[in-house]
């Protein structure tokens, strides 16, 4: 190990100048096996090489274990530096977040001194308010004060034997024009605790505050604050107790203390927002869908709502299909590329033609419907696109900005373009039917992509598109920035399995499995979603290296994102390609039963548990006289009276075909749905799922109560399965799946500076709220979906500040519809929450609506954020329209048609000041920040 004692920085065997002390100290609690070491971007301090950086030494102090270590480095030395938890073997077990920090020592000292960094460690939360949604966003008026000195120059020397010079750093994001930030305490240097006599720091930038005095030894211990005095010249002292410094032990050295405090410590910050999806949006000028250009005009109504935050769904491209299915916005073409349905066409060119200007205004009236209809928009907008591009294509492709925007965007989008006409060409998306095409190299993208090549002015067409999907979103969003509006995005767990990312990106995918959500997550058989599963072994070979570029590439449009599923970042719901339905899985990653581990158990007919467990006694139960057809069709009978599957129908995709096949020659009698459901549950019945990649490997199927295989076990037999289920499901697995999440998020939050959210909600393992809460990432609570089990509505008052809140999701029924669709519950909700013993109302009229939301905004939580169908619901002329018809997915539906459309146009909300006034009080009155009104916009202008 590098030895702890003082190290020199030099490069010379011999100075010519004396050195200075440089001393790293910071409180920190390790465990067993753990310590504290400082990397920099200088040698000695590894130059960025944590394995070579310097290994601090601990010591209880107090209450505090304190980790420190020292080096001999010249005046004017500079360097960053990042404090690690390391293992024995120095290999990283955690990192700060946030900036890293920058040293430096002052030229004017003349060497013999002693520099004491005193520092805190930064953790997640400490970071928060550099990411771009608060620093870019809410905070940015903090951008506008002036940098008055350089970062780390001391205004004072240390040049009395009983005196330390002292600099006090300290984070303020959050500083209206004007404010002045002071240390105010217990020495006469700090002005006795009066503002007019304490220490005003110096703004150097990146939202620090610093400023140092000469403090006499004697005054030590010293108590202190930080305060800041806006215009109005009232005192803003910072909340919690008192800071103190204390001198540890002293020298004959000059000596000086760099006290790094953190963040200001205040009420934390609390802000609302509107959920809503971008084709569910309405306007005056779109054509059949909500488009890019409108979230100009939501922004403007969200302003003056009192909300600083709107919330998409994914805007990602999912023309997959290129019918109805591509409503899905999760199942993306494209995890880069734009969707062409957001396009607004009559925006593409400033001198449109009148024929296209007559076509565009036929098709708003034709396409203004009650809901999107997803094929007739698509195929009007890229109509209507392709004549503007035959048009104006000479003059966008040579512009500057086309140019700037292509050679920014190539490495991906060359690759879609080429996708995209080879899906029309082939007319399939799926890569695998594409011949010679099937295998990706950059060869055949070249000649795809060739201007040369005949079909270059399709490629062309979608670089096109793909460019003014681009002006349309950053024209949107830097609006949204410059009014103080965080956009946030949403980022889908999958990729499609014929997508341009599992075509250009093979080995970054588990193609022959898929990924879904387990039972009883939406419903008892759980979910296929169909997504290939991500092969992380190999994408951390590049350090995540396409993560990072998606990441990069949202962060163009969007100041916070939603993490879809983020469960599956700690473990995904696998299941092989050729199942249907999501029952019969495994989580990824998992320890298994092994076959020894069974057998010590006295387990040992494999073949038993992990076949279907198939008896006549339950063919009769299940089909009644029906069964001999089943039987016949499906099965072989192996011994009297049991049964196995057929080779060409033991999967749920053969059965499903077979099916089809039988009822399409008219043999099938029963329903045939119902009959598919039925053979499935014969097929699922097993105890064990044998691993495909090792035979001596087992998981238990879930919910292995609910099988008739495992009732007809012996007792013995039954009380080991199931403690090796429940070992399995809620044990073993906490540790994997938390270094899982700690070696992926990283990567994650690392690549871009937006504001990270997590949708945790599911069957979420022990793990997850404090890995979470490591990395400081929002979670989200739904009243509906509490994460307490024994209580049936969550308590909003209850929340931790770093959630967000929310009364109903996209994933659920809308409040309104939440509140008439089951009495009983509505009863005991109006009971149990609203404390009134009263029959409730049986339509969610606009008193309980204010009820709820009120709760909400009142909650600890960071965010409360309200999909619009809520807000509207506050009126009741909003809501003539039936609640169902407001629901944006029904999760137990594969094949939902994702199409749901406001009712109301954006501008005729914007007209309404009764509910804008409403909202906007709801938001005030609860303690949460609102926007500053287009009056203080433009008069900061």
């Amino acid at each position: 190990m590098m030895n702890l004692g003082s190290l020199s920085l030099t490069t010379t065997a011999k100075s010519s100048k004396p050195m200075v002390s440089l001393s790293f100290w910071i409180p920190y609690f390790t465990h067993w096996g753990q310590s504290l070491l400082v990397c920099g971007s200088a040698p000695g301090l590894g130059s960025g090489n944590v394995k070579k950086g310097l290994l601090l030494k601990p010591s209880q102090q107090e209450d505090q274990l304190v980790w420190s270590g020292s080096v001999s480095v010249p005046p004017g030395f500079t360097c960053d530096y990042c404090y690690y938890v390391v293992d024995d073997l120095k290999n990283v077990l955690r990192t700060e977040f946030g900036m890293k920090r920058k040293l430096v020592v002052p030229e004017a000292l003349t060497g013999g001194e002693s520099v004491q960094l005193r520092d805190l460690w930064q953790s997640g939360d400490q970071a928060l308010p550099f990411r771009s949604a608060f620093k870019d966003v809410i905070f940015r008026n903090t951008g506008d004060v002036g940098v008055e000195k350089p970062l780390g120059v001391f205004e004072n020397k240390s040049d009395q034997d009983d005196s330390i010079v002292v600099q006090f750093k300290i984070c303020c994001p959050d500083v209206g024009e004007g404010t002045l930030v002071y240390v105010l305490g217990t020495s006469g240097k700090l002005g006795k605790w009066k503002v007019e006599n304490g220490l005003k720091l110096s703004y150097v930038g990146d939202s620090m505050w610093e400023g140092d005095c000469l403090i006499p030894k004697a005054e030590f211990p010293i108590k202190y604050r930080y305060c800041k005095v806006p215009k109005d010249g009232s005192i803003g002292l910072e909340s919690g107790g008192n800071r103190e410094l204390t001198l540890h032990s002293s020298s004959n050295k000059q000596e000086y203390i760099v006290m790094s405090d953190g963040l200001f410590r205040e009420m934390p910050w609390r802000g609302a927002g509107v959920a809503v999806p971008m084709f569910s949006v309405r306007s005056e000028d779109d054509v059949g869908v909500g488009e890019f250009l409108d979230l100009k005009l939501l922004v403007d109504w969200s302003v003056d709502s009192g909300l600083h935050l709107v919330q998409l769904l994914p805007v990602n491209d999912t023309s997959v299909h290129k019918m109805w299915w591509d409503s899905y916005p999760y199942s993306s073409l494209s995890v880069f590329a734009l969707h062409p349905l957001y396009l607004r066409v009559q925006a593409l060119s400033q001198s449109l033609p009148a024929d296209i200007k007559e076509e565009i205004e036929k098709a708003k009236k034709q396409l203004d419907k009650n809901d999107v209809d997803y094929e007739a928009t698509m195929e009007t907008k890229l109509s209507i696109a392709k004549k503007i591009f035959d048009l104006e294509k000479d003059q966008t492709l040579s512009s500057s900005s086309f140019q700037k925007y292509f050679s920014e965007n190539e490495g991906w989008l060359k690759p879609y373009a080429a996708f995209c006409f080879l899906r029309d060409f082939f007319e399939t998306s799926d890569h695998s039917q594409w011949g010679t095409f099937s295998d990706y190299t950059e060869d055949k993208l070249e000649k795809l992509t060739s201007k040369d090549s005949l079909h270059y002015n399709t490629i062309c067409f979608h670089y096109y598109i793909q460019y003014h999907l681009h002006v349309q979103l950053s024209e949107a969003s830097e609006y949204a920035r410059k009014r103080g509006v965080v956009l946030k995005g949403d980022l889908p767990i999958g990729v499609d399995r014929n997508s341009v990312d599992t075509w250009v990106n093979k080995n970054l995918f588990r193609m022959n499995t898929s990924t879904g959500a387990p039972p009883d997550y939406f419903d008892k058989n759980g979910q296929n979603w169909g997504f290939p599963t991500y092969n992380w072994e190999e994408m951390s070979k590049d350090n995540y290296g396409w993560w990072r570029a998606r990441l990069t590439q949202m962060g163009n449009y969007f100041t916070a994102y939603r993490i879809d599923h983020i469960l599956g970042f700690f473990r995904i719901w696998e299941l092989p390609a050729h199942a249907m339905t999501g029952l019969v899985g495994k989580f990824r990653p998992s320890i298994p039963l092994s076959q020894e581990e069974l057998e010590k158990e006295g387990i040992w007919d494999f073949d038993r548990l992990s076949k279907p467990y198939v008896q006549k006694k339950f063919l009769e139960e299940k089909f009644g006289d029906f069964w001999p057809f089943i039987a016949s069709n499906f099965l072989n009978e192996t011994q009297k009276d049991m049964y196995e599957f057929k080779e060409d129908c033991n999967t749920e995709k053969k059965i499903a075909a077979k099916l089809k096949s039988l009822a399409a020659k008219s043999l099938l009698l029963e329903n045939e749905d119902k009959v598919r459901r039925d053979v499935f549950d014969i097929l699922r019945n097993v105890v064990l799922i044998k691993d495909p990649e090792d035979a001596r490997k087992f998981y238990p199927r879930f919910n292995i109560e609910d099988t008739s295989s495992f009732q007809d076990l012996d007792e013995h037999s039954k009380n080991v399965l199931k403690r090796l289920y429940y070992d399995y499901y809620f044990h073993r697995q906490e540790d994997l799946w938390r270094k899982n999440a700690l070696k992926t998020l990283p990567a994650l939050l690392n690549a871009s500076n937006m504001l990270a959210c997590g949708e945790d909600l599911g069957l979420v393992p022990a793990c997850v709220h404090p890995v979470m809460k490591e990395l400081a990432l929002v979670g989200l609570r739904i009243q509906r979906m509490p994460s307490e089990s024994d209580v049936e509505f969550g308590v909003p008052s209850n929340y931790d500040y770093m959630t967000v809140c929310a009364p109903s999701c996209h994933d659920c029924s809308t409040l309104r519809a939440w509140w008439e669709e089951d009495e009983e519950r509505r009863q005991r909700y109006f009971k149990e929450v609203i404390g009134l013993d009263a029959i409730p109302p049986s339509q969610c009229v606009p008193e309980i609506t204010h009820f709820i939301l009120r709760q909400h905004v009142e909650a600890p939580s960071m965010w409360a954020i309200f999909p619009l169908q809520d807000m509207l619901a506050l009126k009741e002329e909003y809501t003539a329209r039936p609640a169902k018809e407001e629901t944006i997915n029904d999760p137990t539906n594969p094949k939902h048609y994702w199409r749901y459309r406001v009712h109301v146009t954006l501008d005729s909300l914007m007209k309404d000041v009764d509910l804008k006034s409403t909202i906007k009080n709801l938001v005030s009155s609860s303690g949460r920040s609102v926007p500053a009104s287009g009056e203080d916009v433009n008069n900061k202008k």
